[in-house]
């Protein structure tokens, strides 16, 4: 059984000392730009709004399980054909009549029940990427491919299909860290959340009811002829005093 706790610790120390290896650079940021991009983003985050699992997590999920550009025809659970059901961890998904419709099922009835999952810290957030793709890695002691794969922190080693693992294989897919990090410099709205901590609701400000005045009196043609015979009379008497 893997302590969680003690993987998540572990990640946290490795986004902090993670570097992308530099001939993998230019890789990260066209990806990163790919799923940054306003149409694929409002997709993410219609996901993100349903699920409650952020948005660029999504889209780095999708990255590894379907590759790019996005390919908003595959499941987000395995990367298996959408309209087919799926053969491959998680199986028996499917069909879907949307890239949407499978990625909640993927999010919300499948293991990790990532949308059950309330750590978007750094460490909290990579261990959830982690336990997506499965903890074999974990179990061995080293870390997963499927986030780490082209920064200082991977050498080798890759499950090549479902519970199949070879220490010698070095995966050439993109990790979910370098591609995260390379979002952040895009998109301010991608960054990590402290663990346990919510922001305050900030309540809105009162609202101030309008101050009433006293009513304006209509000045109906009878009120206007009375100002106008007063007036008449104020003048008339003016002529008075003078003869």
């Amino acid at each position: 059984m893997t302590d969680i706790a003690a993987l998540k610790a572990k990640n946290a120390a490795r986004w902090a000392n993670m570097r992308p290896n530099p001939d993998r650079q230019a890789s990260f940021d066209a990806t990163a730009r790919r799923l940054c991009a306003t149409a694929a983003k409002a997709r993410y985050l219609n996901i993100s709004a349903k699920t409650g699992v952020p948005w660029f997590i999504i889209a780095v999920i999708h990255e590894r399980e379907a590759g790019g550009p996005p390919h908003w025809d595959k499941q987000l659970g395995q990367g298996d054909p959408l309209t087919q059901v799926s053969v491959h961890d998680p199986k028996g998904r499917g069909p879907f009549s949307s890239f949407e419709a499978g990625a909640y099922d993927a999010l919300v009835n499948c293991g990790p029940y990532a949308a059950r999952w309330k750590d978007w810290s750094s460490g909290g957030s990579l261990t959830l990427l982690e336990e997506y793709n499965g903890l074999g890695y974990a179990a061995m002691g080293v870390p997963s491919a499927y986030v780490w794969s082209g920064t200082n922190q991977y050498v080798s080693g890759k499950y090549v299909a479902d519970h199949v693992y070879r220490s010698n294989v070095v995966d050439v897919q993109e990790g979910c860290a370098a591609i995260i990090a390379s979002m952040m410099k895009l998109d301010s709205s991608v960054k990590w959340t402290v663990s346990g901590v919510t922001s305050p609701v900030i309540p809105p400000p009162p609202v101030v009811a309008p101050q009433k005045t006293a009513p304006e009196i209509e000045k109906t043609p009878e009120i206007r002829q009375g100002y106008a015979n007063t007036l008449f009379s104020f003048i008339a008497s003016l002529f008075r005093r003078k003869t």
